[in-house]
């Protein structure tokens, strides 16, 4: 995957998340178009269900297991879907 397009991809996210809390806490800031505090409950609830449907993959982060799953309902596929499994080998040491 290209390294730009999911930095882009994590950021678009965090800043779906944070219109969220600024929509829900304080709508008299925010005049957008559309529900940020729905949209950013909807992102959170796809992320829990592929939490739950990839937990599997989620546990070859090779932090916390707590974090991998933190990053999961922020990111989603962003974060379990790069990530190896403990016994592959390197993809990187083969080129």
């Amino acid at each position: 995957m290209n390294t730009t397009a999911v930095r882009i991809a994590k950021i678009t996210c965090l800043a779906v998340y944070l219109l969220g809390m600024i929509d829900a806490f304080a709508p008299e800031l925010l005049s957008l178009p559309y529900d940020a505090a729905r949209a950013a409950c909807l992102l959170l609830g796809i992320h829990a269900i592929e939490l739950i449907v990839f937990f599997n993959r989620v546990r070859w982060y090779r932090g916390s297991l707590g974090v991998s799953m933190v990053l999961t309902l922020l990111f989603g596929l962003l974060h379990w879907k790069p990530l190896q499994a403990p016994d592959a080998p390197d993809v990187k040491a083969n080129v």
